[in-house]
């Protein structure tokens, strides 16, 4: 019962992974973006391309599916690679940083600033009577090996 704020129906995100709505559209345009910072190449131009004329629906559907996640989970890939992409042009390689990755994953595009000494943040999250960042938690899950069993 205490997660149901996080499930697929819930009016802030969507889906498995939370996409937000204008994340989802950001990552799509990303993708046909050559000027942008977080263009990832022609490869990759038409992978979310839509089949219907109701985009907004095709793309709620896509995300909130919840017996076929693939989309949910491509989201979220395409939006990391982006990630990664823009700091790795602007000279920083992220990829090796499950803290700073989540970080960017929780505040979004527009706080994606590259630099030199990145820190964990993003949401506070209260436990017991400590607050902990999201990316800093999601950091202590990654290095827990916690699901080592089901992902070896």
């Amino acid at each position: 019962a205490p997660l149901k704020i996080l499930g697929n129906q819930s009016q802030f995100s969507w889906g498995i992974m939370g996409i937000k709505q204008g994340t989802a559209i950001a990552i799509e345009e990303h993708l046909k973006d050559s000027a942008s910072p977080f263009y990832l190449g022609k490869e990759y131009e038409n992978l979310l391309d839509f089949t219907s004329k109701n985009i907004g629906n095709e793309r709620f559907t896509r995300i909130t599916d919840e017996k076929n996640h693939y989309y949910g989970y491509l989201y979220t890939a395409l939006y990391l690679k982006q990630i990664m992409n823009q700091w790795k042009n602007a000279g920083f390689e992220i990829f090796n940083r499950p803290d700073i990755l989540s970080t960017l994953y929780n505040i979004g595009f527009n706080n994606s600033h590259p630099n030199a000494s990145p820190r964990s943040g993003g949401a506070a999250i209260e436990i017991g009577d400590k607050l902990y960042s999201f990316g800093f938690l999601a950091a202590e899950f990654y290095y827990s090996n916690e699901l080592r069993d089901y992902f070896p």
